[in-house]
C-alpha cells in the first residue's frame, strides 16, 4: 500500500540528515489517529531537533498538514537513539496550542 504521509517523512528528513541510509520510519494507524515513528543515526539527532524543537515542531506542522489533506489526525514521535547525550530542556507552554492556530489558518 502506498502512504504518501509516510514517503513524504522520509524524502524530508533524508535530506535533512547526515546519514540518510539510518532514517527508519514506522507507520501504525489507530482509533487515534496515524502515529509515524521516526529513528535516525545518534549523529543527525540535533539536525532533526533543531534549536529550541524548532525544526521537530515544524516537521510535525507539515505532518498534520499532510493529515488534514487526507483526513487523519498524524501525530510523530522521534526515538532517542541508544546511547544519545542529549539533555532535554523542560517545555515551556503550548506548541500545539500554536499549531493549531496555523492549521486554523490555512482552513481560513
Amino acid at each position: 500500500m502506498d502512504f504518501k504521509d509516510q514517503e513524504f517523512l522520509e524524502n524530508l528528513v533524508k535530506a535533512l540528515v547526515d546519514n540518510p541510509q539510518d532514517v527508519k520510519v514506522d507507520r501504525k494507524v489507530d482509533e487515534m489517529g496515524v502515529l509515524m515513528t521516526l529513528d535516525v543515526n545518534p549523529a543527525d539527532m540535533g539536525k532533526i531537533i533543531g534549536r529550541q524543537g524548532n525544526t521537530a515542531k515544524a516537521i510535525r506542522t507539515l505532518l498534520r498538514v499532510v493529515g488534514m489533506k487526507n483526513n487523519a489526525r498524524v501525530n510523530l514521535k522521534i526515538n532517542e537513539p541508544e546511547g544519545s547525550t542529549h539533555v532535554r530542556a523542560p517545555m515551556v507552554g503550548s506548541a500545539s496550542a500554536s499549531v493549531d492556530a496555523a492549521m486554523q489558518d490555512l482552513i481560513s
